[in-house]
This record gives structure tokens, sequence and C-alpha cells, in this order.
């Protein structure tokens, strides 16, 4: 299965945002519509710090992709994290996240980008197979932690 991912632009922003409150309510984020737009608009917009990926189709997507950019002194250079990735429920088990997170991973890579990072579920088994088979791993020594400003 191929699935093309396209440059966000602001022009998608109605396309966009029921699939974010979608994966915020899936995943219990604690979020709201001025929240997530703040979140969004910028990246469509331009912003050098990260971006927005469309899969699927233009006209109907089926899931979304935020890339976000960082610079890495343990990697050798900038690195970037997947700071969202969601699939429609009822497209998902065809390999559409898979090839998406290989499409993803080789245009970083194609950009100077030494090392991708992402977040998952200690609880959610699945997300972890999906992401180990796109060759994540996890890093045992290390937790993510916040602090919220």
């Amino acid at each position: 299965m191929s699935t093309a991912l396209h440059l966000a632009k602001p022009v998608d922003m109605t396309k966009l945002m029921p699939l974010v409150a979608a994966f915020h309510t899936e995943m219990q984020i604690d979020s709201d519509e001025a929240m997530r737009e703040a979140g969004i608009l910028p990246l469509l917009d331009g912003s050098p710090l990260g971006a927005v990926y469309l899969m699927g189709p233009t006209r109907a997507p089926i899931g979304y992709a935020v890339i976000t950019f960082g610079w890495s002194v343990e990697f050798g250079g900038m690195d970037a994290f997947i700071d969202e990735i969601f699939v429609r429920p009822g497209v998902r088990g065809r390999g559409m996240a898979l090839d998406a997170l290989i499409s993803l991973r080789n245009m970083l890579k194609s950009v100077g980008v030494t090392a991708v990072h992402l977040e998952v579920d200690q609880a959610d088994e699945a997300t972890q197979r999906l992401y180990r088979r796109a060759h994540f791993k996890p890093r045992e020594r290390y937790m993510m932690m916040t602090q919220r400003l």
C-alpha cells in the first residue's frame, strides 16, 4: 500500500482540524479548538520549526502527521520529532501508517535530519509494534519528562 503525503497549507485547515480533534479525543489529550489551531496554524503558514503532512487523497485525507525540528548534540545535528501521527480508525490495518512513517523517515534523512523521535503510550502494544516495524527503538534508559509553561 502506498500512502501519498502532501505538505499541508493554510487552505487545508478545514480538512485537517477534524482529524486533529479526533486524534486528541482518541488519545485523551486535553485540548480545545483554539489550542489545536494555535499549535497547527504556524506550521501551515511555513514556520521553520515544523510541518504538517496530510495522508492520502488531498480532497479527503485519511490522516496526518506533524513533524517538529530541534537540534541534538548527541545525534550530531538536526533532529525531528513526530509530534502527532493519526490515521482514521476506519482505514487502519492496511499498512498506511507504516508507509507514512517510512516515507517521512526517508524524506527527513534526505534533508539532513540525523534522528527521528516519537513517543508512544506504554500500554499501547499495537502501536509499539507498528513503530518497531518502522525501525523505531525504545530508549530504555530514558523517559520523556515535561513541564507545561
